[in-house]
């Protein structure tokens, strides 16, 4: 008969915390404070960590919110690069990117929340911004195409276009609940019908 397997040692003090569960909880509290109103030493206190116990993850509040800007940022991006924004008539590439823009903002609510609250006062959400121009240049781009091909109607300006539609998608961020009837796909279907119908040509 074999000896039973020694027991584990029993944990002693707080619950550890994974980085994923410290930058959620980092983002939640960004979202309700204000990124300039909060210390580490709050993020600490929402989650019973110490200070140094945090630092173990993340060297700074500023890498922080670097790392929850990059989710955002990162799932934007990643649209961009999949063969269906870059292949096919550009009407349907629009479509595409705003479909694959409302599925990252509802998977990735908290961190796109962040994004469209940075003002450019660290050199973090300076580049950030740089980044959300970057993306929002690739999309007029393809609205100009778009329009060029004769799907899009060619009288509004295509920087114009595209703040008018993302300033819908970015509102989802004010009222959308996970917890809703409608999912990612339905949403975008709604977003699509109502950005686009105004859009293409008759």
């Amino acid at each position: 008969m074999t000896d039973a397997p020694a027991s584990a040692p029993a944990r002693r003090g707080r619950p550890g915390y994974d980085p994923d569960q410290i930058l959620a909880a980092a983002v939640d509290v960004f979202i309700a404070h204000g990124y300039d109103a909060t210390s580490v030493a709050a993020v600490a206190e929402r989650l019973g960590l110490t200070k140094s116990a945090l630092y173990h993850h993340f060297d700074s509040k500023e890498h922080l919110l670097g790392v929850a800007l990059d989710e955002a940022l990162g799932g934007l991006e990643g649209v961009l690069a999949q063969p269906g924004a870059s292949a096919g008539a550009a009407g349907e590439r629009l479509e595409f990117v705003l479909r694959g823009a409302v599925r990252v903002l509802v998977e990735k609510l908290p961190y796109v929340t962040l994004l469209l609250r940075v003002r450019g006062n660290t050199e973090v959400e300076r580049d950030a911004l740089e980044r959300r121009r970057a993306f929002d240049h690739r999309i007029t781009a393809l609205v100009r195409d778009a329009q060029t091909e004769g799907s899009v109607r060619a009288d509004v300006d295509p920087s114009v276009a595209t703040r008018l539609v993302f300033g819908m998608v970015n509102s989802i961020v004010e009222w959308y609940r996970p917890t809703g009837a409608e999912g990612a796909d339905d949403l975008a279907d709604d977003v699509l019908r109502v950005a686009l119908d105004g859009l293409r040509t008759r």
